[in-house]
């Protein structure tokens, strides 16, 4: 068998009979009416996007509630169009790795289009403007990475290449925001067609990056008097032209050799992993976790498709902004973090193992029930506690899901101040809460002290994950070593301080000395790591237990 519409039509049965779920609806139907009258385009063809949006847009063509597909446009690596979607006439497989060892494999046939984001190749460029010119289209969403929204350096200063786009005009952009915002002028120009842009990219006010993006090659372009002056009105009309906010969570690691051996143990040829000359993994098929999450802004002046059949939840801008700090600041980010400083330390090399540690899982409970809940930012819409529950016992634990301590721990001193620092403004802040009560969070941070040490618990050096403020922070710690019996904490006082790591100044708030005496038994010596965590942690029952 392979993976292309010819074999799904003459090996049915075959693919049927090995546990595949097939499109359920007629692809040359869907794909002349997208031609015709196309309805949902995005940017950025990569596994988040198969997995997630490509399935929810599936789900409604097979139920029969859309009867246009989704047109995959790619603007930074061409080679995910050219290596693994139009060999496979843009079928992937979705391979969900559920927690109780079960594996769901369904092939994804939503996406009838793919297209390069590239005026070089003509045909593609010229088809999304035609794309952007139709009265039909609804939305373009994104998954192209934070960084994917940058026009400037962190001085303010355009980036030499959006300055080169800003002086070109639409015209002749070369850029991946520039020619994605020359289509959105062909819209203009085609009748100020309303539209939504929706980033569904994992960062704070997503709608609000795209939008600073978009403001700014139309101010540059209409004061150079390359774009009609009302390019801009049109931008900033919400009844026009819309930039929801979203919040996006579902875990979709690379290509995993394992799930690879088993679909080959299907008899699917040409399902190999490649790597690109961009250093990106793609294959024909996308491994992910069951859980997931899409939380979006309700500001759509074209209409959408009626996703919220399929579990996307639309809502007011500022009950997307709470549940993002939901999840940021008290149920799922803290608690990885959590795992990753202890499982860097204690030599994990998977996150889900950690969860076997009834150690570790203890500190997790502490953190995300004891200690965050009682300030939880509750949206309504989604229960804290049960997003905790679903990340406890679903998510974190999954075996299937190869994620990494180490990975989890680059840029820490970029995630604390959200993911510790607001909880702890909360209990400073509360009428019947005191920073004292705190404890385990304070753990954490002096984890994080004891982790810039680079010794694991065994007494055996590594290497920190890559993080901007790694060597800056180190530097606090240096001169300490496990062997030592007593330790001059006070130079620690000046990292305790910085309130752009922690969030708050922990000398300040009251913790500063708590944490200092925690990093004191953290590097007593070998095994000190765990000695610690068995003293604190060893009474406390499991979460739901007495």
């Amino acid at each position: 068998m392979e993976l292309t519409r010819k074999s799904l039509e003459q090996d049915k049965a075959a693919f049927l009979a090995a546990g595949y779920k097939l499109p359920a609806f007629d692809y040359e139907a869907v794909r002349a009416a997208t031609e015709e009258r196309p309805v949902w385009v995005h940017f950025g063809a990569g596994n988040i996007f198969r997995a997630f949006q490509a399935n929810l847009c599936q789900e409604l063509l097979n139920r029969g509630r859309m009867d246009t597909g989704l047109i995959a446009v790619e603007g930074y690596d061409y080679e995910i169009i050219e290596k693994s979607y139009r060999p496979h006439d843009n079928l992937s497989i979705l391979a969900t790795l559920k927690s109780d060892a079960t594996v769901e494999k369904t092939i994804i046939g939503s996406i009838v289009e793919s297209r390069i984001l590239d005026r070089a190749q003509e045909t593609d460029f010229e088809r999304l403007k035609e794309i952007f010119r139709k009265p039909s289209l609804q939305m373009a969403s994104f998954t192209i990475t934070e960084k994917g929204y940058a026009v400037a350096d962190a001085e303010g200063k355009p980036l030499s290449w959006i300055e080169a786009d800003y002086a070109a005009g639409p015209a002749g952009t070369q850029s991946y925001l520039g020619k994605v915002f020359a289509l959105l002028y062909e819209r203009y120009l085609a009748g100020q067609l309303p539209i939504a842009m929706v980033s569904t990219d994992n960062c704070s006010h997503n709608g609000d990056k795209l939008k600073a993006a978009a403001e700014a090659f139309a101010e540059a372009w209409c004061a150079r008097s390359l774009a009609e002056a009302g390019f801009l009105t049109y931008l900033r009309d919400a009844s026009k032209v819309s930039f929801p906010w979203s919040m996006i969570d579902k875990i979709t690691p690379r290509p995993d050799a394992k799930v690879s051996a088993m679909l080959q143990e299907d008899h699917i040829n040409g399902l190999e992993t490649v790597v690109t000359s961009k250093q990106t993994w793609i294959a024909p098929f996308v491994n992910a976790e069951e859980c997931q999450y899409l939380v979006i802004e309700d500001a759509f002046p074209a209409g959408h498709p009626p996703l919220d059949e399929v579990g996307v939840i639309f809502t007011k801008r500022e009950i997307v902004d709470q549940v993002e700090r939901m999840k940021v600041c008290t149920c799922l980010n803290p608690l990885h973090t959590s795992l990753a400083v202890f499982g860097c330390l204690l030599g994990y090399q998977l996150i889900c193992e950690e969860m076997k540690d009834p150690l570790l899982r203890k500190l997790v409970e502490q953190v995300g029930y004891t200690e965050g809940l009682p300030v939880v930012t509750d949206p309504g819409i989604i229960d804290p506690a049960k997003f905790i529950d679903e990340v406890v016992e679903i998510r974190v634990p999954n075996p299937f899901m190869p994620d990494t301590p180490q990975r989890i721990a680059c840029d820490t001193s970029q995630k604390l101040p959200i993911r510790f620092g607001e909880t702890i403004k909360a209990y400073a802040a509360s009428d019947t809460l005191t920073v004292e009560d705190l404890h385990f969070i304070p753990l954490v941070l002096a984890g994080w002290l004891r982790y810039l040490m680079a010794v694991d618990d065994a007494g055996q050096a590594y290497e920190p994950s890559p993080d901007p403020l790694l060597a800056s922070s180190q530097r606090y710690v240096q001169g300490y070593s496990l062997e030592q019996e007593e330790k001059d904490l006070s130079q620690l006082d000046e990292l305790l301080r910085n309130s752009q790591i922690f969030g708050v100044d922990l000398i300040e708030v009251g913790l500063a000395d708590q944490v200092k005496a925690y990093f004191a038994e953290l590097s007593a010596g070998v095994g000190a790591v765990r000695q610690t965590l068995e003293r604190l942690l060893k009474d406390v029952p499991d979460h739901g237990k007495k």
